[in-house]
């Protein structure tokens, strides 16, 4: 599936989906892995805990933030790649930030647990047949579908990688 055959990408998620090209959602998963990491990997050993501003996440936060995510949005597409159309509730991701304490863990744990969770992210989208990655559901009071999903996975990082470019180094 590429970003063309998209069914259903609610608004709030259109400016993710549209950091990513015209690309195959399995080959990005992984592409965008490797390049977040390595784009993590070279930032200066004095920015991994630099706030821009008071309040703001730090590249820890961040990455904390991204594994958050990810693990919330496969669920999502899990639930409505098997059929399971129950509406699932949104999450603020502020909360999660705060619990998470993403700024006290070393860069390279959170490296390995984003990888590890991206690697059952794109395992999961793998088990997928077409007619699943277009199957859709409701999360956060809008309609989805699970290739839209996918997608969102990855330009949300993107977002992140791009904001923390612009604002951090």
């Amino acid at each position: 599936m590429n970003r063309q055959e998209l069914l259903n990408v609610p608004e709030r998620y259109q400016a993710y989906v549209d950091h990513v090209g015209p690309v195959d959602l399995l080959e990005e998963l992984e592409i965008s892995l490797h390049d977040f990491i390595r784009f993590a990997q070279n930032v200066p050993l004095g920015k991994h805990d630099y706030r821009y501003a008071p309040g703001k996440w730090t590249l820890k936060d961040i990455i904390q933030h991204l594994i958050d995510c990810e693990r919330i949005f496969a669920y999502r597409a899990l639930r409505f790649g098997r059929g399971d159309v129950t509406p699932l509730p949104g999450f603020e991701e502020n909360d999660y930030a705060d619990a998470a304490h993403g700024s006290t863990r070393h860069l390279k744990d959170l490296l390995t647990e984003l990888s590890t969770v991206r690697h059952a992210t794109l395992t999961l989208f793998k088990s997928f047949r077409p007619e699943a990655l277009r199957g859709e559901g409701v999360a956060s009071n809008a309609l989805i579908s699970v290739g839209a999903i996918g997608f969102v996975i990855i330009g949300h990082m993107k977002h992140h990688q791009k904001v923390f470019e612009e604002r951090y180094l």
